[in-house]
């Protein structure tokens, strides 16, 4: 199953954003494994599941690291983004879904 991780602080705030995206998901008929990990665990979680891994995106309180997770993920030729933070303020799954859909179109 194909998968977008969102990167994030700690996860708190961003688990709520991801079940909001499953939602949406679901409602659209499409299938993603969508999860929340902190941000230090990337370069794990890519190794182990790059093949799988459509985008990545970026909670906006570590947008500060998008050079530094842009040198990893150019690596495995994925796309990432920092959350449009107002989507990710109000929790707007939608939105948030859109933008991980447009990085790969």
């Amino acid at each position: 199953m194909k998968r977008i991780i969102l990167a994030c602080a700690a996860g708190m705030s961003t688990s709520m954003v991801v079940t909001r995206m499953e939602k949406e998901a679901a409602n659209r008929g499409l299938e993603f494994k969508i999860y929340a990990i902190p941000e230090q665990e990337l370069r794990d979680e890519l190794s182990n599941y790059s093949s799988d891994v459509i985008a990545v995106l970026l909670g906006p309180q570590v947008r500060f690291k998008l050079d530094e997770n842009r040198k990893l993920t150019d690596s495995y030729s994925i796309p990432i983004a920092v959350i449009d933070s107002v989507a990710y303020g109000t929790l707007n799954g939608a939105k948030v879904l859109d933008q991980a859909l447009a990085l790969v179109h």
